[in-house]
């Protein structure tokens, strides 16, 4: 009788059974070396100390590439010279437990103030990339044309070239205070999370000892004109605007919303802003379709168009909630996090009209002095009914915003031009 092959039993855990992480993690901790480095990497599971692993969405095809050979199970990342291009911090935001819950506030940094976790030989990964670079649309060249941006050879160049510093933030979740942002107990929060992602991730239930997931969404990226440090000072005029994705808009310019508009009208702004001596920002979240997705939002418009009496603003919530259940998923709860990581504590301008991320910032401690609403002369004769249906709904007021005429004190042109 032929002896019998042994079983080869799949793990339903990354983490060895009961046993704490190696490399501890202490989120809030002020000194690096205390707090730690999120170890999400599967060289090593005695020292993972997260549930979830890096790169966020792009997981998966980092699975792939494993599975399909084309990307060795083992490999270690080379960080020779990824160091960021422009230094961030430390704030005072970074130790406070509730002010940074959705990133890594020491993730820019990892390479540099975990140097000796990595000389032990822990894998881990920087979960913010910060670098230099220059941008250059269409909108922009046509505002310089038409006098509102000015060629400086500094900040904007004469072939419509602007310069920025950028970075790109993966979602690394403390589920402590994920769950206190919500109002949830971090129990019912896990339990949420495993049961309707079809238990994906098991220690989420598992493994309560482990409080930081790596979920695997899209994170936000963010674009900074003139001095990054300036950020943090309260009195150099700030303009920001806080941009949801929209990629029909944003990148092939569909006209059934404002999104591009007052995306590339944010730029300007921020543009404007660093030439006057103070300092912009745009944060660009992935968060598509108001966190509902590309086909939900596309299903939608399908609804809104072919209903009897064609698309209104009295039905336009009311189909996305036939189809998606809700009228929109991007809470905003967790959207300040990122400015918290800048030091940000003031914003002079904040270019939108959503009472929704108005409100999250401001009670999250960060003062906004004005509100910028979209100038009308940019609103897409499509999208008109968009902007009817969110002031139906409450998704904007003008009462704190200044009139146009005040705003046009302010920039020294004309709104509408």
């Amino acid at each position: 009788m032929a002896d019998k092959k042994p079983v080869n039993h799949i793990r339903l855990t990354s983490h060895p059974d009961g046993q704490a992480p190696g490399v501890p993690l202490r989120w809030g901790e002020s000194e690096p070396l205390r707090r730690g480095p999120v170890v999400a990497t599967l060289s090593d599971p005695a020292n993972r100390n997260v549930i979830g692993t890096h790169s966020g969405a792009y997981s998966i095809y980092r699975a792939l590439a494993v599975s399909a050979g084309k990307l060795p199970q083992d490999h270690k990342a080379d960080l020779t010279n990824t160091s960021p291009a422009a230094q961030v911090g430390p704030h005072p935001a970074w130790s406070d437990p509730k002010r940074i819950v959705s990133l890594d506030p020491w993730g820019a940094v990892a390479s540099q103030v975990f140097r000796a976790y990595a000389e032990q030989g822990v894998d881990y990964r920087p979960t913010i990339a910060v670098t230099r670079a220059h941008i250059n649309m269409p909108e922009v060249r046509e505002a310089m044309a038409a006098g509102r941006l000015k060629v400086d050879g500094d900040l904007v160049a004469a072939n419509g070239d602007v310069k920025v510093v950028k970075a790109a933030v993966e979602p690394v979740w403390y589920l402590p205070g994920i769950a206190e942002r919500f109002g949830l107990t971090e129990g019912a929060l896990r339990r949420g999370l495993f049961e309707h992602t079809g238990g994906m991730y098991p220690e989420l239930i598992t493994r309560p000892d482990l409080h930081v997931f790596l979920p695997p969404i899209g994170g936000l990226s963010l674009y900074v004109f003139g001095n990054i440090n300036s950020l943090a000072d309260r009195d150099v005029p700030l303009a920001a605007r806080v941009h949801d994705e929209c990629n029909g808009s944003d990148v092939f310019g569909s006209d059934i919303c404002t999104c591009r508009p007052y995306l590339v009208h944010g730029i300007e702004e921020c543009v404007r802003m660093a030439q006057q001596g103070g300092v912009g920002l745009i944060v660009y979240h992935r968060k598509e379709g108001r966190a509902l997705g590309e086909v939900t939002k596309f299903l939608v418009y399908n609804a809104r168009k072919r209903q009897e009496g064609g698309d209104s603003a009295a039905t336009y919530f009311h189909r996305t909630e036939c189809v998606a259940g809700v009228q929109d998923m991007r809470f905003q709860e967790l959207m300040p996090d990122v400015l918290h990581w800048l030091g940000i504590t003031r914003i002079h301008r904040f270019i939108s009209m959503s009472d929704m991320k108005h409100d999250a910032i401001v009670r999250s401690g960060i003062e906004i002095l004005e509100r910028v609403p979209i100038p009308d002369g940019l609103i897409p004769a499509d999208a008109k009914v968009e902007m009817e249906a969110k002031k139906a709904a409450g998704y904007f007021t003008r009462g704190p915003v200044a009139d146009a005429g005040e705003l046009a004190q302010v920039k020294g042109r004309d709104l509408d031009a």
